[in-house]
């Protein structure tokens, strides 16, 4: 009988010991990327050191080639056997300061096969002894752009264009005889220089927090080594982009019933952001605008048939907006030959300084833009100097007594329109600089994302009745 008690007892051990460790991370699966995470752990060894490595496969840059990322960092176990990511500070690792997103970011390219069942948006941590790195516990965490209720669609007026829009609830405000739906409020989305259709990208994930979103690309560059545009129909050079173009956007929008246009934000990035603001300030049905790495001054025009110091970047009813010009462009773009640093922010702030009464006339005024707007910028942007420039328009329009708000980051640079939770460890590899260390980047992501989220909300009131227009643009 003792023996059999014994026994019992013994295997009862090994069974509560095998279970022990284990992760207590909330929400539960599937993760909307950018929501707030929280990852501890309970039954480590007490005041033991432990290791975790955290492991996704993703693809690279413009290819379907699927790389492993991998990340890893020692801790101190409590005295209580218990670790919390938000609040320990590595030993060692991939990461220094304590930050529930580090394993995350601080991810690097190894070399290795991919296993054909990894999946893309899992992301696989282990914890091990650090002695003989024996697996103490494992965890899947699946993480998802958007939720499974947004729908997209293409929209065949604009090329390239999509449309996302999270269903939507039973409601009232449409016409007779269709059915009852909620009106969203929209948000166009502006890309940057890179052109083409890379800003669709952004349009599922802003969708699954209550918004309407039509992702509008607005230039087709040719890229070496193609010869050809991915949008043809769209202009190939960055000159002369017609800003008025967002008038047939809205256009569109106001013949859906499952939008509400009297509510309309524009959220652009770098060349997105300069569109966006001389959108704010020559059309006044936009109801609030996201400026992320702003510029506060019209730059020149770029690609074939724009002669060097010509052409502007953006025109309104065919006539072209004054312009700050470029000093040593091309010089600059001579490192993709001689393995020199790329950093576009020296020949425009070389020409912004060449050429400062063509600076006075080419700024944006934004003190004319009524509508509420938020600036996001990084201090060590090498893109262009999108911090001097957010400071500009906070300034003017502080003095104004203007809804403004203002998200400066001191170790970011040019590229902050993710969430925290990819790796930003690579932004700098290669010739062309963005600007900002990857802890410096993937915090600025991690802090302005649900800014943004709570800024459209707020100023769209998503929540409002679909039928009232809650938050009226206040621009006459």
């Amino acid at each position: 009988m003792k023996y059999l008690l014994f026994k019992a007892a013994l295997l009862f051990s090994i069974a509560i010991s095998a279970h022990a460790q284990q992760f207590n991370i909330s929400p539960p699966n599937p993760i909307l990327m950018g929501d707030a995470i929280t990852i501890a752990l309970s039954g480590l060894p007490a005041s033991q050191d432990v290791k975790i490595v955290a492991e996704r496969v993703m693809t690279e840059w413009n290819s379907d080639q699927r790389v492993v990322y991998r990340a890893e960092a020692v801790f101190k176990a409590s005295g209580a056997g218990a670790l919390d990511l938000a609040l320990a500070a590595p030993k060692s690792g991939s990461y220094k300061q304590a930050d529930v997103h580090g394993l995350f970011w601080s991810m690097k390219p190894v070399q290795g096969e991919v296993a054909a069942d990894r999946k893309l948006m899992e992301v696989r941590l282990q914890v091990r002894t650090v002695a003989d790195d024996k697996l103490l516990a494992e965890q899947v965490i699946t993480f998802i752009k958007q939720l499974a209720e947004v729908k997209t669609e293409k929209v065949e007026q604009f090329p390239g264009a999509l449309f996302a829009i999270l269903r939507p609830a039973a409601g009232t405000g449409v016409k007779a005889g269709k059915p009852a739906v909620a009106k969203r409020p929209a948000i166009i989305l502006l890309g940057g220089s890179e052109g083409d259709t890379m800003v669709t990208r952004g349009a599922a994930p802003l969708a699954s927090h209550g918004f309407a979103v039509l992702a509008l690309p607005y230039y087709s560059p040719i890229n070496w080594p193609s010869t050809k545009a991915e949008l043809p129909t769209l202009p190939s050079a960055f000159a002369d982009i017609a800003v008025e173009r967002l008038n047939e956007a809205r256009a569109w929008l106001m013949a859906r019933d499952d939008v509400d246009a009297q509510r309309i934000s524009i959220h652009g990035t770098s060349k997105g952001a300069e569109f966006a603001l001389l959108a704010g300030v020559n059309l006044p049905w936009i109801t609030s605008i996201v400026a992320v790495v702003p510029t506060d001054v019209v730059w020149e025009g770029w690609g074939p048939g724009a002669e060097p110091g010509k052409r502007s970047s953006f025109s309104l009813n065919g006539k072209p907006f004054a312009f700050v010009p470029y000093k040593d462009f091309a010089e600059e773009f001579m490192g993709f030959q001689t393995g020199a640093d790329i950093r576009i922010r020296r020949p425009q702030d070389k020409g912004r300084a060449a050429h400062p009464a063509a600076a006075v006339l080419a700024r944006i005024p934004v003190e004319k833009i009524k509508s509420p707007v938020m600036v996001v910028a990084g201090q060590d942007d090498q893109v262009w100097n999108s911090a001097m420039m957010a400071h500009n328009i906070t300034e003017r329009r502080v003095a104004a007594k203007l809804d403004t708000v203002s998200l400066i980051y001191v170790d970011a640079g040019h590229y902050l329109t993710g969430s925290g939770y990819e790796p930003t460890t690579q932004y700098n590899i290669g010739p062309m600089k963005g600007g900002g260390t990857p802890e410096g980047n993937a915090a600025a992501q991690a802090d302005a994302w649900p800014k943004t989220i709570a800024f459209l909300k707020r100023t769209l009131a998503v929540n409002a009745n679909a039928n009232a227009n809650p938050n009226p643009n206040p621009n006459p």
